[in-house]
C-alpha cells in the first residue's frame, strides 16, 4: 500500500501547479500529486476549472479518480461529470461502493444513467447499482451499499473465514459477519474477533449474537442517523419487508446525512428558504434569501405603524425612544437563544416528550434568574447616565417582562411548529425575531403607560 504523505495548499504551490497545468507539465503534476490523499486533491483541484481538472484526472490512475468524483460536492459533481464520457464514468463507478456509485447516477439524466449502467463490466455491480436504484435517495435502501460479509449460520468457522476471503475482495471496510439462514433471512451478527478466536469446527450458529439492531429498507434517513447515533453504532444492516438481509449502511454514510441536515437547519435558522451553495448564481442566492427579508420587512413596518400608537407617549417622554433598540434586540435574542435548544431537542424526540414539563419549568426559572440580572443592570446603567428614577424603573421593569415573554415564545413556538409538521428550525431564524420584536414594542409601552399613567 502506498504512503499517504502530507498536504498543505499554500499559495507557491497553487502558483506553481496552475503553471505546470498551462504548460501541461504531466511528469511535475504527476510526481506532486503521488502518495497524495484523494481528498487533498479534491481540495486542490476546487481551485481549478472543470477543464483543468479534467486534464489532471486523465494523468491520475482510475481509483485515485473515483475517490476524488465521490469526495466532491454534490452540486460540484453534478456539473463536472458532464465532462467525462459514460465509459469514463462506467470505469470510476466500478471502483466505489455500490451506494457511492448509485449516488453518482442519481445526479445523471435517466438516458445517461442507463448508458452508463450498461457499460459497467462487473455485473455483479451493475446488478447491486440498479437494486439500489430501486429505493429513494432519502431512504435506508437508497443509503446502503450493498457490499458486505454474509455467513449462513450451518457453517463451520473454517467455511467462514474461507468465505470471507472470498467476498472481501469487494468490501473495503469489514465491521463484522452477517448471519443468515438457508433463505437469507436475517439472524444477526458475529465479530471478527470471535470467529479468530473460536475452533475450527464449531458452527457460526453456536456464536453469533441475535440481539442486534436492524432497519428497513423504506425508513427514512432520518430515523436511521437518529438509531445510529443513539446506539453508537458504525454499521447496521438493512431488511426489506420480509426480513432479508439486503445491505448494510455505514457510519461515514451517516456523516454525510448528519452534514446535510445540519446544513439544512442552519440555512433555515438563517432565513434561507432553499438549499443553496456559495458559488450559486446571483439571482438564485438571492431568490433564497428574499422571502424571510421581506417577511422582517413587513415586521418592521408593522413595528413602526405600532410605534405609532404611542407616539403622544413619546412626545411627553421622549427618553422612551432611546431604550427601544436595547428592549427589542434582547427580546430577540432571548428568544433565538430558547428556540434553539428545544429544536436541539427535538432532534431527540422520545427523550424531550419524557421530560417536557420539567424543561419547560427550567425555562421559566432560567428566564427570571436573566431578566433579573438584566434588569437590574439597566436600572442601574439608567440610574447612573439619565438620573431618572421612574424611567430607570420603566425600562427595567419592561425588560424583566420582555425576557420572560420572549423565553416563552422561543420554547412554545418550535414545539407548536413541530406539532404542526413544519420544520421548527423556523423558530430559531427571522420568525421569532420578528415576532419578539412587535411583543417587546408591545411590552415596552404598555409598561409605560401604566407606570407613567399617561
Amino acid at each position: 500500500m502506498a504512503k499517504v504523505m502530507e498536504f498543505s495548499l499554500s499559495k507557491e504551490f497553487l502558483d506553481r501547479f496552475q503553471l505546470a497545468l498551462n504548460e501541461r507539465e504531466d511528469a511535475f503534476i504527476k510526481e506532486s500529486l503521488e502518495g497524495i490523499n484523494p481528498a487533498d486533491i479534491t481540495a486542490l483541484l476546487d481551485e481549478f476549472n472543470a477543464e483543468e481538472c479534467k486534464y489532471v484526472f486523465d494523468l491520475l490512475p482510475v481509483e485515485v479518480d473515483a475517490a476524488i468524483l465521490n469526495d466532491l460536492d454534490e452540486d460540484e459533481r453534478e456539473q463536472f461529470i458532464e465532462h467525462f464520457t459514460p465509459k469514463e464514468l462506467a470505469g470510476y463507478i466500478e471502483c466505489l461502493d455500490s451506494d457511492d456509485g448509485a449516488d453518482i447516477l442519481y445526479q445523471m439524466p435517466l438516458k445517461r444513467r442507463e448508458e452508463v449502467i450498461r457499460l459497467i463490466e462487473n455485473e455483479e455491480k451493475a446488478g447491486h447499482i440498479l437494486d439500489l436504484l430501486r429505493y429513494d435517495e432519502d431512504v435506508a435502501g437508497g443509503l446502503m451499499a450493498k457490499e458486505l460479509i454474509k455467513a449462513n449460520v450451518n457453517w463451520t468457522v473454517q467455511q467462514c473465514i474461507e468465505e470471507i476471503r472470498k467476498q472481501a475482495e469487494n468490501v473495503q471496510k469489514i465491521y463484522s459477519v452477517y448471519v443468515v439462514d438457508n433463505k437469507d433471512k436475517f439472524l444477526g451478527r458475529v465479530s471478527l474477533k470471535r470467529i479468530i478466536l473460536a475452533d475450527d469446527k464449531v458452527k457460526i450458529g453456536d456464536l453469533y449474537d441475535a440481539d442486534i439492531i436492524s432497519v428497513e429498507t423504506s425508513m427514512d434517513e432520518v430515523e436511521v442517523a437518529t438509531i445510529m447515533e443513539k446506539y453508537d453504532l458504525e454499521a447496521v444492516p438493512v431488511l426489506n419487508a420480509r426480513g432479508k438481509l439486503v445491505g448494510r449502511i455505514t457510519i461515514d454514510d451517516i456523516v454525510d446525512v448528519i452534514k446535510e441536515l445540519a446544513d439544512e437547519e442552519r440555512q433555515i435558522m438563517a432565513g434561507i428558504s432553499a438549499d443553496v451553495e456559495e458559488d450559486d448564481t446571483v439571482w438564485k442566492l438571492s431568490k433564497a434569501r428574499l422571502p424571510w427579508l421581506t417577511i422582517g420587512m413587513a415586521g418592521g413596518l408593522l413595528g413602526a405603524q405600532f410605534m405609532g400608537l404611542f407616539k403622544g407617549d413619546i412626545a411627553i417622554i421622549p427618553a422612551l425612544a432611546f431604550f427601544i433598540p436595547l428592549i427589542t434586540a434582547t427580546g430577540g435574542n432571548v428568544g433565538i437563544q430558547s428556540s434553539s435548544i428545544v429544536v436541539q431537542s427535538l432532534a431527540n424526540p422520545n427523550v424531550f416528550a419524557e421530560r417536557l414539563w420539567r424543561r419547560m419549568i427550567k425555562v421559566l426559572f432560567v428566564a427570571v434568574v436573566n431578566g433579573v440580572i438584566l434588569a437590574l443592570m439597566v436600572f442601574g446603567a439608567v440610574i447612573l447616565v439619565n438620573r431618572d428614577q421612574s424611567l430607570a424603573f420603566t425600562v427595567s421593569a419592561a425588560l424583566f417582562s420582555v425576557v420572560l415573554l420572549a423565553s416563552l415564545m422561543g420554547t412554545i413556538t418550535p414545539l407548536i411548529l413541530d406539532k404542526f409538521g413544519i420544520n421548527p428550525a423556523l423558530a430559531s431564524g427571522p420568525f421569532i425575531t420578528t415576532t419578539n420584536d412587535l411583543l417587546g414594542l408591545a411590552v415596552y409601552f404598555s409598561v409605560a403607560h401604566l407606570l407613567y399613567q399617561l
